[in-house]
């Protein structure tokens, strides 16, 4: 299996490689899968894993990844959902902090620094920076984010939200929502 994701156009560049195969792993565990939460579960794990061990990553520095999912009783607010790392916040709403503007917004936010975003809901002093890429079900509705964290400033860049995103559609089209 070998993933295409739109926008890496050098597949020699490490980083855009380490994205295709995660993605093809990604594929696999979705495979004959419809249900969401087995799905972010094995995803939110997959991504955790991944980034904390490959060599494009000086430091190692993801200390959480985990889906923020839309509460079903109450649209405005996204439950804490899968995850991997330290006890997180269990609501957000949307349009607070990183992951509820990316919800509110449908569009991805990478913060280099967490302490220059206004709103900044920290869970994890050791968090520095983030990135979250929001769930969307085909028709084009937000039912959440993902939400990466790490311990170092400017950790994610235009090749990690391509990935991401790439990675997040994959659960999206897999999933019932």
């Amino acid at each position: 299996m070998s993933s295409f994701i739109p926008g890496f156009n050098n597949t020699l560049d490490p980083k855009a490689q380490f994205y295709l195969e995660l993605a093809d792993q990604c594929a696999a565990i979705l495979q004959g899968q419809r249900n969401l939460i087995s799905n972010t579960a094995n995803v939110s794990s997959l991504v955790y894993h991944g980034l904390r061990e490959t060599p494009t990553r000086d430091g190692k520095p993801v200390n959480w990844v985990g889906f923020y999912l839309a509460d079903v009783k109450r649209p405005d607010v996204m439950a804490l959902g899968p995850f991997q790392g330290k006890p997180a916040c269990t609501e957000i709403a949307f349009g607070r902090g990183v992951c509820g503007t990316a919800a509110s917004t449908a569009k991805s936010v990478v913060v280099k620094d967490v302490c220059d975003f206004p709103g900044h809901i920290s869970c994890d002093p050791a968090s520095k920076s983030e990135i979250v890429v929001p769930l969307k079900a085909p028709n084009g509705k937000v039912h959440g984010v993902l939400d990466i964290d790490a311990s170092v400033t400017d950790a994610f860049d235009d090749f990690d939200r391509i990935g991401l995103e790439a990675i997040v559609n994959l659960v999206a089209e897999a999933s019932d929502f």
